[in-house]
């Protein structure tokens, strides 16, 4: 193993003796080190890693400037009949921000302990697939590894802020289509469990701020119809359909929190000074709803908590995705067969569940493309964006080997109906 190079800060963490620590897991702790992090992610540094991982497995890596600044970078591996519709292994380069006084170590040191658990902004959300894809792709080529399908591995920009200048934008562009994608793999979630989930949909997230008007005056009055009543039963009518959902998880219809809708307030804003009443005030909520969900009449919901609030209450939306395609997992389905029967020939408990939160997996989808959320991480709690997130190196390398079996698999589908 090469020494940290930032060392750890805020605590000891153990590190390894030069020279035993496993290479993949060097090279893992190497990336969480690049501070990919918002608001100004470092993805010159990201690139500059993944040309030199391009450089190390012999393949070739295109860049696609998707938007100024953003660039979605893809590493091909060409299969023996390039025409088969190919797989995409994809990951984020981006990770979100840090509270840095309250994590043990500095999150982006990539301290392992005397556990083995690395301690990094990112990994789990995603950096430790990432890693595993290249490596699983590295061992398999180092083997002499051929299969029919073209393997595809796009590492883009930008989905921890909503992928607008990542993939939402890069699925529009001629270099995606070109990509001539059958199936992809993208990020999942940590199970606390032995089980590994999968996730083939995901809630759609909406975004709305809803706009109160009112009566402005004096703070010293008794002013009528003001914007703080409308917007106090515009804050009532969302968060009472909240405790409704919250009462339905963990009953017989509703077992994941992606069988429901979960509602948060997230922002308010209004007023002036303490003795001005305000003209407007307004509320924003997180909302994110399951694919179950009738949209347009959950609109239509929304319409009436307005209505029912007050005169001229008004709604926008900062995002609004109402896309509800999920990917097959019905064993007859040849893409999802080869995932799941190489995940039992493992041994792997496989849970399916809708995505609680947004990937950019739902953007490959509204392509009419199957995409399945993974990330082989068992016995591990879920800490995604929070404090102190870490994953095990045995569990990192674990998944290195599910990797190795399920690209395979994967990439040797049979030709498939329109294909031959």
């Amino acid at each position: 193993m090469l020494p940290d190079k930032d060392g750890p800060s805020g605590g000891g963490g153990v590190q390894d003796s030069p020279g035993t620590e496993d290479p993949s897991v060097t090279l893992f702790r190497e990336y969480l080190r690049l501070k990919t992090v918002h608001p100004e992610p470092d993805y010159d540094a990201a690139i500059r890693f993944l040309e030199r991982m391009a450089e190390e497995l012999g393949l070739p890596m295109k860049k696609v400037e998707v938007c100024p600044g953003r660039v979605v970078a893809v590493i091909t591996w060409v299969g023996s009949r390039p025409e088969l519709k190919s797989v995409v292994l994809n990951s984020h380069t981006d990770v979100v921000p840090v509270y840095e006084g309250h994590w043990k170590y500095d999150p982006f040191a990539a301290v392992k302990d005397a556990d083995g658990n690395i301690y990094g902004r990112g990994s789990q959300d995603m950096k430790c697939v990432t890693i595993q894809y290249i490596e699983a792709i590295r061992r398999l080529k180092a083997a002499g590894k051929r299969f029919s399908r073209t393997i595809h591995l796009t590492f883009v920009p930008d989905e921890e802020v909503g992928g607008h200048k990542g993939m939402e934008t890069f699925v529009k562009l001629p270099e995606f289509h070109k990509l001539n994608i059958g199936f992809a793999l993208d990020e999942g979630l940590a199970n606390p469990t032995n089980a590994y989930t999968v996730f083939y949909g995901e809630r759609n997230p909406w975004w709305i701020t809803v706009r109160c008007p009112g009566s402005p005056g004096h703070g010293s009055r008794f002013v009528e119809n003001t914007a703080a009543e409308k917007l106090q039963r515009v804050i009532n009518s969302f968060l009472e359909f909240r405790e409704k959902e919250k009462h339905r998880l963990n009953t017989s219809e509703c077992f994941t929190l992606g069988d429901v809708t979960t509602v948060n307030m997230t922002m308010v804003k209004g007023g002036v000074a303490y003795n001005m009443v305000p003209a407007e005030m307004d509320v924003s909520f997180d909302l994110r709803i399951p694919p179950t969900v009738n949209l347009q009449e959950f609109e239509e919901k929304i319409k009436a908590w307005c209505k029912e609030a007050g005169e001229d209450v008004t709604y926008d939306f900062a995002q609004k995705h109402m896309d509800q395609n999920f990917t097959c997992t019905e064993e007859s389905d040849p893409w999802w067969h080869a995932f799941s029967s190489t995940c039992k020939a493992m041994n792997m408990t496989v849970k399916k569940e809708i995505f609680p939160a947004a990937t950019d997996s739902r953007f490959i989808r509204e392509e009419g493309l199957p995409a399945i959320g993974f990330s082989p991480m068992n016995l591990t709690p879920i800490l995604l964006h929070d404090h102190n997130e870490y994953l095990n190196e045995q569990v990192f390398l674990r998944g290195i080997q599910v990797y190795e079996r399920l690209v395979p698999a994967l990439a040797s589908v049979p030709p498939l109906s329109g294909e031959e």
